[in-house]
C-alpha cells in the first residue's frame, strides 16, 4: 500500500527553549498495515533521530532496508580510555551507512554521543588490535590510520580504497604504536592554523567525507 506521509508537529518545543520537538505525534487512523510498521510508534508517535523515510518503522525494519545498501567503507576507533568522541563518530558513519563499526579495546564504549544511531549499525568488538588486525585479514579489508603524525601522508592527495576501514585514536593521545603498526598506511587531515590537531570527531567526520566524495554519488 502507499504510505501516508507522517504528520507533522507544528509550534512545539522541546526542553529548549528555541528548537523544535523532533518527529511526529501518533499517525492519524487508520494506520498503515504494512509489516515494517511498529505499532507502537504508530499510536504513540516517533520521536527518534530517523529520516522522514523511516517514520513509524521497526528498528529491525529499518536495519534490513539500511543492508539492501550499504557502503563498503568501516570504521574503526580505539577505545581505552571511555573517549567521549566516540559516540560522535559513530553517529557519523550512520550518516554514511557505514558496512560495519569496529571498536578496539574496551568492549563498553561511550554511547551518549551517538544518539542511539549504533542501533542502526552493525558494531563488532575487538579485544585487541591484534584481534582487529586479524578479522580485517581475514575479510580482505585495508586499514587506513587516520592521525596527525610525522609519517602520515596527505589526506587530499590520496586515493583511498572502496573497500577498506578507517582507523581512529582517541582524543588527545591518538592512535597507539599498535594500531599504528598494522595500517597499510597513516593519513592527515591538512591543517592551516596554529592547532597541533582537531578534534577526533570532526576528523573522522572529514575523512568519511573524504571517502564519500572519491566514491559515492552525490544525489540531487
Amino acid at each position: 500500500m502507499t504510505e501516508q506521509k507522517p504528520p507533522t508537529i507544528a509550534g512545539e518545543v522541546g526542553p529548549g527553549e528555541f528548537y523544535p520537538v523532533v518527529g511526529v505525534g501518533p499517525h492519524p487512523e487508520p494506520w498503515p498495515t504494512d509489516d515494517h510498521f511498529d505499532p507502537e510508534l504508530l499510536a504513540n508517535g516517533d520521536r527518534r533521530n530517523v529520516l522522514d523515510h523511516y517514520r513509524y518503522w521497526k528498528v529491525s525494519a529499518i536495519v534490513a532496508d539500511l543492508d539492501t545498501k550499504r557502503h563498503l567503507l568501516q570504521i574503526a576507533i580505539e577505545n581505552w580510555q571511555h573517549d567521549l568522541n566516540i559516540g560522535s563518530v559513530v553517529r557519523t558513519a550512520n550518516a554514511f551507512n557505514v558496512s560495519y563499526v569496529h571498536i578496539v579495546g574496551k568492549r563498553d564504549w561511550n554511547k551518549r554521543g551517538a544518539m542511539v544511531t549504533d542501533k542502526y549499525l552493525h558494531v563488532l568488538h575487538h579485544p585487541t588490535v591484534a584481534d582487529f588486525k586479524k578479522w580485517c585479514d581475514e575479510n580482505s579489508t585495508p586499514i587506513i590510520g587516520i592521525d596527525n603524525l610525522p609519517i602520515s601522508k596527505n589526506l587530499e592527495n590520496t586515493q583511498l580504497p572502496e573497500k577498506c576501514v578507517l582507523f581512529f585514536g582517541q582524543e588527545g593521545a591518538g592512535m597507539s604504536d599498535e594500531a599504528v603498526a598494522v595500517c597499510e598506511t597513516v593519513l592527515a587531515i591538512q591543517q592551516y592554523g596554529s592547532t597541533r590537531s582537531m578534534n577526533a570527531s570532526a576528523a573522522a567526520a572529514i575523512a568519511m567525507y573524504g571517502w564519500a566524495m572519491q566514491h559515492l554519488k552525490v544525489q540531487d
